[in-house]
């Protein structure tokens, strides 16, 4: 016993308890001596307090039901008859397995249902008629299946049914259930709900316990119709008569030593009714009572301070040991805090943690809404927790924001976090409603949403002015392109086709015009682009024979050409890289140099890629000529190469290709060419030529229905007699017999 006495914890755990005792009759005195007047005011108004948080309680449930019921509508299949008029058994599952999961996630719903202009009614738990459900499941004394078949079939505005008790046939069992019914063709879609409240379920949710005792609580709905009481047999005929109720302000009314308090909710209208005795009775003794609670609560509380402390120390020895103080000298509640305060640090690093988590899991549902694959119905139904983020308006359009360095690998000041954050804050400045997704690289996708289809316009100039001013700020040192969509309805299957066209705004914008954002309901179609083939032939000359100045000259009038055309970003993208490719052809790299040409088609490729404007697609071609001209091995001294003349001859075997018309192309003396030839390829010029063009011809012959004399004519000779008689002296046969050998 001295141990514990002597013990600074245990001391601390008292004195505190005999304070709390001190106060404690100090205020019981000054309640005893200036009577308990007054209190009735204060009560009531605490009341008050509560009936307030109760009303929002209701109206966060009746929020919940309506977001269901919304959510419902927003389900597919406006109609579920097939061509025969009769219900589509795999859209009545479809509807029936949303419906369930989206019930699920509501205590107090005991049920929903979903029809059309046919008695079928489809609900969580399968499919049913509206006689079996309302005749046999859920009977009522005043309602029946006919009596909601009707009312569900005529035009209404949303209706509250009050509470009523309604009886399970098979069973007996009875539920106190309010209907809540939608059948209004205004709304979302053509389907008919109806939604089953289990009133006791949805007062379990609702904490009435705050009320003073013997006070009650009645609902009525907007047209001033009882649908909730937690008190039977209320008349409030003669109440509502005696009371002018003013929407915008609170009322009151004293009746039969009642108090009636009158409370409108802002949310939909709906009348709370509180109702709680008028002034306490025996007040008298009430007070002398209270003396002597307040004597008796002093004593035991001296009682209670010396057994607490005993029994509270070994609880704050066993908070310190979980804190790791425990074998550390000192004051055990400063030991405490200090670990209550380590413990808030290490939970606000968790909750910014989970922040970040729950961050990327809605990016990740957004990212994998784009894809367009089928997933698992478990998975889907996990990510639809997130949708509501997603989708706050009836439609949407999708925009995108694409970001460069001016100076290609430089690294930048901002993460990628930051910018999507700086994004979101300077988009939201303009815009109301506005998510920011990081997509790729220094990609950026948003979705904005909009109540009306008419308000793109104003969208689009809004976007468009983000995105200039942002350029001298946030996007500074960077290249910005942007791009919006067309409007969708607001659903998760519309984020695919969205992203698509976003996509193909991106590609068909127009590689002339510098524009801020590309919008994607302005995109025409341009056909025509200028590729000339004999052009394309003679830089490829060029670059074989060196003539770099004469390449970049056939390069620039190309781009200039479709320029001109204002064609689309992805044509002028494929001009360049055919142009591109088709000057590698000529680089005759060896083993050692495969590397380099290899790594030199790479960048290339890429700059094409990242060029946006066709300045910049000439830019990244001009740097691929000159290094494709340095790369190439030909004999600044002699034009006669080898691969040029093999090249040469490929792309003209069908003209009149003389010795002389050869070494006027090779600025060289028929002689000379003829030796040089001979000696290089092992044959004479003019066999060589024979064997190329009977190659071709016999192409011609194998897989064309042209005449002999018009394959003659397409290989280089002169009428179908010579041609005869060079391919039978080459080949043996007559061409008419190759043909016939050959299938033909």
């Amino acid at each position: 016993m001295n141990r514990l006495i002597a013990n600074r914890g245990l001391l601390q755990i008292f004195f505190a308890l005999q304070l709390v005792v001190g106060i404690m009759f100090i205020f019981n005195y000054i309640v005893y001596k200036n009577s308990i007047s007054g209190i009735y005011e204060k009560v009531t108004e605490n009341n008050r307090m509560v009936i307030k948080n109760i009303i929002q309680s209701f109206d966060s449930s009746f929020t919940s039901i309506n977001n269901l019921m919304f959510n419902i509508h927003a389900l597919p299949y406006d109609q579920i008859a097939d061509g025969d008029g009769k219900p589509d058994m795999e859209k009545v599952l479809d509807l029936q397995d949303s419906l369930s999961r989206m019930v699920s996630t509501m205590d107090f719903v005991e049920d929903a249902v979903i029809t059309y202009d046919y008695k079928l009614a489809i609900t969580p738990h399968g499919t049913s008629s509206m006689e079996s459900l309302f005749d046999r499941k859920y009977i009522s004394d005043k309602y029946n299946s006919v009596f909601w078949d009707n009312f569900i079939r005529s035009k209404h505005d949303s209706t509250v049914f009050p509470a009523e008790t309604y009886t399970e046939m098979n069973s007996g069992r009875k539920k106190n259930l309010m209907v809540m019914v939608d059948s209004s063709n205004i709304r979302m879609s053509n389907k008919k709900l109806m939604v089953l409240i289990d009133v006791n379920k949805l007062l379990n949710s609702i904490d009435l316990k705050g009320m003073i005792p013997g006070a009650s609580l009645m609902v009525l709905d907007d047209k001033r119709n009882v649908i909730l009481s937690t008190e039977k047999d209320l008349d409030l005929v003669n109440i509502l008569n005696d009371v002018y109720f003013n929407p915008s302000s609170e009322a009151s009314l004293t009746h039969d030593n009642f108090e009636y308090n009158f409370y409108k909710s802002d949310y939909n209208g709906f009348i709370y009714i509180n109702k709680l005795p008028y002034k306490f009775q025996n007040i008298h003794s009430v007070t002398n009572a209270n003396l002597w609670i307040m004597y008796g609560a002093i004593l035991l509380a001296v009682i209670l301070s010396v057994l607490l402390s005993i029994y509270l120390y070994r609880p704050v020895k066993n908070i310190m040991g979980v804190l790791g103080s425990s074998n550390v000298k000192g004051n055990d509640f400063v030991k405490i805090q200090s670990g209550i305060i380590k413990m808030q640090r290490e939970n606000e690093s968790l909750k910014s943690q989970m922040g970040l988590v729950d961050s990327e899991m809605r990016r990740g549902v957004f990212l994998q809404a784009l894809d367009g694959y089928q997933h698992s119905r478990e998975y889907e139904s996990q990510m639809q927790n997130h949708y509501s983020y997603l989708f706050q308006n009836r439609h949407f359009v999708m925009a995108a924001i694409h970001l460069q360095p001016e100076n290609g690998d430089e690294q930048l000041e901002l993460s990628v976090e930051e910018l999507t954050e700086q994004i979101q804050h300077g988009l939201q400045e303009v815009l109301d409603n506005v998510i920011v997704f990081h997509e790729d690289h220094l990609k950026f996708l948003m979705l904005i949403g909009m109540d009306h289809t008419s308000d793109r316009k104003k969208i689009l100039k809004q976007f468009e002015q983000y995105i200039r001013q942002a350029e001298n700020t946030t996007f500074k040192s960077l290249k910005v392109w942007g791009c919006i969509s067309r409007v969708f309805e607001s659903k998760i299957s519309s984020c695919q086709e969205a992203y698509q066209d976003i996509q193909r705004g991106f590609l068909y914008r127009n590689i002339n015009k510098k524009e801020w954002v590309t919008d994607t309901e302005s995109i025409r179609f341009v056909p025509g682009i200028h590729f000339p083939v004999q052009q394309i032939e003679k830089l490829s000359n060029c670059l074989m024979t060196g003539k770099t100045d004469e390449a970049i000259e056939i390069v620039d009038k190309i781009i200039e050409e479709n320029t001109s055309l204002n064609i689309h970003y992805h044509q002028m993208l494929h001009i360049a890289q055919t142009i591109f490719l088709i000057m590698l052809k000529q680089v005759n790299a060896s083993e050692e140099s495969r590397q380099d040409l290899f790594r030199l088609e790479a960048d290339i490729i890429e700059k094409l890629q990242r060029a946006y404007s066709h300045q910049e697609i000439r830019e990244a071609l001009m740097e691929g000529i000159r290094r494709v001209a340095a790369m190439h091995n030909y004999d600044s001294k002699s034009k006669l190469n080898p691969a040029f003349i093999s090249q040469y001859i490929e792309l003209h075997y069908m003209e009149n290709l003389y010795l002389d018309h050869m070494a006027e192309v090779l600025d060289t003396s028929s002689k000379y060419f003829s030796n040089y030839f001979k000696k290089t390829f092992g044959v004479n010029y003019v066999e060589y030529l024979n064997k190329v063009r009977l190659s071709h011809a016999r192409e011609f012959l194998k897989n064309t229905d042209l005449s002999i004399a018009e394959i003659g004519e397409k290989t280089g000779y002169s009428n179908s007699s010579t041609f005869t008689t060079t391919f039978k002296k080459y080949c043996g046969v007559s061409p008419s017999e190759y043909r016939k050998n050959n299938g033909r």
